[in-house]
C-alpha cells in the first residue's frame, strides 16, 4: 500500500507484562507506561528522545511532563487527551497523533494507556467516579457490568440474542489467548459449560462475559510515511481513525441512559462506522480482521452490527455460525484474546494487536491480512474507531 508522504503511520509497537489485578506490585503504573512507550522506540528502531508527542484517553495518570523527563525527550510539541469515556477513546488518541504528525504538529507521538486498576481504585468497586454516580447508584447501577446489562438485556429482547451466543465472543476470545504467550489467559482452556455455569455479575452478563482486570501498559509510535522510510520497520498506514457520539447519547451507558430507543442496545457508532469507511475508502466486505473492544461480550455483538459485518439484530446469529473464529471465519477477531482473555487495557492492547495481524506476527495470524478494523469502547461517549493498512 502507498500513501502521500504526510499521511500517518504506525511504527513501532511496545507493551509491558501483562497480569491480573494487582499482579505487578513491583512497579507503578508510570513505570509500566513508560516501559510500554520504551519498547515501542525500540521496536521502531527510534530513540527515546525523538518522541516529541503523547496522546493518550480515559484521562490516564501518566502526565507529559513526568513523562518528558523520565524518557529524556529533547522537546516536546504536542500533547493531548481524550477525556472520559471509559475505553472508548483508545482509537480516539490514535487519531489526535495521526492528526498532529499530518499537521506538522509534532514528528513522532507516543499514543499509550497505561493501567493498574488496584494502584489508584478497583474498577470493579463503587466508587463515584462519575457525576452521574449521584442519579444511576440509587438503582444499583454502581459498575458497568450492571450497566451495560440493561443494554444486553435489551439487544435479547429485541432481537432474540442468547447467552449462548455471547458465550461464542468469549470462547473465540480465549481459544486466541491460549496461542498468546503474553495473554493472562495463556493456555486456560474454557468451554461452553463452563461458561453457562459461570457465577451470574449483572443479568445476563456472567462471568466470563466480562473482561479481566489487569495491570500493564501498552504503547505505539506514530509518525508519516516519508519519515517512515528511515526506520527498521514496515509501516502500518492509518487509513482511517474517528471519535465520536450520536446525538442525545449524552454520558449513555456509564449514566443516565438517556439515549434514544432506536440505539439503545447499540454500540453508540453506527454514524461514525460511515464516516470511518468513507475516509478509509473500503467497506466492510473488504475488512480481513477486526479487534472489536470486549469489556463485556454483548459489546461485540453491538459492534458487529454497528461496523456493517452483519445486519442489525443478527450479530448474535453472526457470532454464532463461527464467522469470528480464527482460521477459517470470515472474521477473525481478537486474535490475541482482547480485553476478555489477554488483558484489560482499556484496549490499547487491541491497537497493538490490529498492528501486529497487519506485520504478519500475530500468534493467530489471519493468511494475507491487509485491512484490520479496531474499535474502542463502545455503548459510551466518545467511542472511537480506526482503519489500519499495508
Amino acid at each position: 500500500m502507498t500513501a502521500s508522504r504526510d499521511r500517518a503511520v504506525i511504527v513501532g509497537i511496545g507493551e509491558s507484562p501483562y497480569a491480573r489485578w494487582g499482579g505487578i506490585a513491583d512497579r507503578s503504573q508510570f513505570a509500566l507506561a513508560c516501559e510500554a512507550i520504551l519498547n515501542a522506540a525500540a521496536d521502531a528502531g527510534l530513540p527515546p528522545s525523538a518522541i516529541d508527542g503523547f496522546a493518550s484517553y480515559s484521562d490516564d495518570a501518566n502526565d507529559p511532563a513526568r513523562l518528558m523527563v523520565a524518557l529524556g525527550i529533547d522537546q516536546l510539541r504536542f500533547a493531548s487527551m481524550v477525556w472520559g469515556g471509559g475505553g472508548g477513546g483508545s482509537c480516539g488518541a490514535l487519531a489526535h497523533a495521526a492528526a498532529a504528525v499530518e499537521s506538522g504538529q509534532a514528528t513522532a507521538v507516543a499514543v499509550f494507556r497505561g493501567l493498574c486498576q488496584g494502584q489508584s481504585f478497583r474498577f470493579g468497586q463503587y466508587h463515584a467516579w462519575s457525576p452521574d454516580a449521584a442519579f444511576t447508584a440509587p438503582f444499583g447501577l454502581f459498575a458497568p457490568a450492571q450497566m451495560f446489562a440493561l443494554l444486553a438485556r435489551r439487544h435479547m429482547h429485541l432481537h432474540g440474542t442468547t447467552s449462548e451466543q455471547f458465550a461464542e465472543v468469549a470462547l473465540v476470545c480465549r481459544d486466541n489467548a491460549r496461542r498468546n504467550p503474553r495473554a493472562v489467559m495463556h493456555g486456560r482452556p474454557l468451554s461452553l459449560e463452563d461458561h453457562q455455569a459461570s457465577r451470574m455479575i449483572a443479568d445476563p452478563l456472567r462471568l466470563f462475559d466480562c473482561c479481566l482486570e489487569s495491570d500493564g501498559a501498552a504503547a505505539v509510535i506514530v509518525t508519516t510515511a516519508e519519515r517512515a522510510r528511515d526506520l527498521k520497520t514496515r509501516p502500518v498506514h492509518v487509513l482511517a481513525a474517528r471519535q465520536g457520539s450520536s446525538k442525545g447519547w449524552g454520558s449513555g451507558m456509564l449514566g443516565g441512559h438517556n439515549m434514544p430507543d432506536e440505539i439503545y442496545a447499540t454500540g453508540n457508532a453506527r454514524v461514525m462506522a460511515g464516516e470511518l469507511y468513507g475516509r478509509a475508502g473500503v467497506t466492510p466486505e473488504e475488512i480481513d480482521v477486526a479487534q472489536l473492544y470486549d469489556a463485556f461480550t454483548a459489546t461485540v455483538i453491538f459492534s458487529l452490527e454497528d461496523f456493517g459485518f452483519c445486519g442489525v439484530g443478527e450479530g448474535g446469529p453472526f457470532a454464532a455460525d463461527g464467522n469470528l473464529r480464527w482460521p477459517d471465519g470470515r472474521l477473525p477477531v481478537n486474535t490475541a484474546g482482547g480485553n476478555l482473555s489477554e488483558a484489560y487495557i482499556h484496549g490499547f492492547n487491541l491497537v497493538v494487536e490490529g498492528v501486529r495481524q497487519l506485520r504478519g506476527q500475530s500468534t493467530s495470524q489471519v493468511a494475507d491480512a491487509r485491512l484490520c478494523l479496531v474499535s474502542g469502547g463502545g455503548s459510551v461517549t466518545p467511542t472511537s474507531a480506526a482503519i489500519l493498512g499495508v
